[in-house]
């Protein structure tokens, strides 16, 4: 994984390798949530052929002066491989558009205080309840990085952006989203409409509070697969467009039982404008090839009327 991270001609392939199979509407740059965290001090590995695991921090933050020590570089020096490999694949897409990502605050501060994933966040959500000058001092240094390399990305080529908050909603409430994340968010996406282009605004499992979730910003907001599609467009508002909302498991299923879950899909986006045919979360290992290409043919058919 470090290896195709440090390669920017590594990271083009892959990114291309889907499109050579699948006729997806847009290509998303191959890269990882973490290598920001990596650019600020912290050891990230990602185990081995042998023994591969989780990402892992080796240093995580412990202390109040962890934070503080934290560098914040610019984006260009840091993350330029990304970047570079961003300008590489706008030459070789053509027409096709390019979405650059980045984690969002919270769960780039998740990680970097639990060392990896976690069941239940209780080293975040102490340091956010005991030390909240700190959580504030973290989660803006997070904005700055962030706000920089998504827009080193947009400067690059890519054609939207996306952010990724993977775990907000595992480890976090209504009223803690309000106070703990939110502000953060709002200050991300705010500094990233200077870049003119669309920014999805991806969450999970926060369905209870998608209004504050969507208040936050961005043009889009990404839904996952816990309620229906009218559901959320009724919280979200008319005028924002939708991305979502398959769950990715119902991919292991077969046609007969998977195909109605699409149907209930475009059905429930219909008549709305702005919506985003993808799964509500990413894709297992264990999908088969076939069933993808089943379901973007499916998609295209269904939806060619109404493009």
């Amino acid at each position: 994984m470090l290896e195709l991270l440090d390669s920017p001609d590594l990271a083009v392939a892959v990114t291309l390798q889907p499109l050579k199979r699948f006729a997806l509407d847009a290509a998303i740059v191959f890269t990882d949530i973490l290598p920001p965290l990596a650019a600020m001090g912290l050891e990230i590995s990602f185990g081995d052929r042998e023994n591969p695991e989780g990402p892992r921090i080796a240093n995580p933050i412990q202390s109040t002066r962890d934070i503080d020590l934290l560098a914040v570089p610019p984006a260009s020096e840091a993350l330029g491989k990304t970047l570079e490999a961003v300008r590489t694949l706008r030459g070789e897409l053509g027409a096709t558009p390019l979405i650059g990502f980045a984690g969002a605050p919270f769960t780039l501060a998740s990680y970097a205080i639990e060392g990896g994933g976690s069941k239940n966040y209780a080293r975040t959500k102490a340091l956010l309840y005991r030390e909240p000058a700190a959580w504030a001092r973290l989660m803006t240094k997070l904005v700055t990085l962030i706000s920089d390399y998504l827009a080193g990305q947009a400067a690059a080529g890519a054609s939207a952006l996306q952010v990724f908050d993977s775990w907000a909603g595992v480890a976090l409430g209504r009223e803690d989203y309000v106070r703990y994340v939110q502000p953060y968010n709002r200050r991300l996406f705010a500094a990233l409409r200077a870049t003119g282009v669309p920014v999805i605004n991806f969450s999970t499992g926060t369905a209870a509070f998608i209004e504050e979730v969507a208040s936050g910003g961005g043009d889009v907001v990404s839904v996952d697969w816990r309620m229906s599609l009218p559901w959320y467009r009724d919280r979200i508002g008319a005028g924002r467009a939708i991305q979502g909302n398959l769950d990715p498991v119902a991919l292991l299923a077969p046609w007969r039982e998977l195909r109605p879950r699409v149907d209930e899909i475009l059905d429930g986006a219909a008549g709305s404008p702005g919506h985003i045919f993808n799964l509500g979360h990413g894709i297992l290992p264990e999908t088969e090839p076939d069933t993808v290409a089943r379901l973007v043919d499916y998609v295209h058919e269904r939806s060619a009327g109404s493009r």
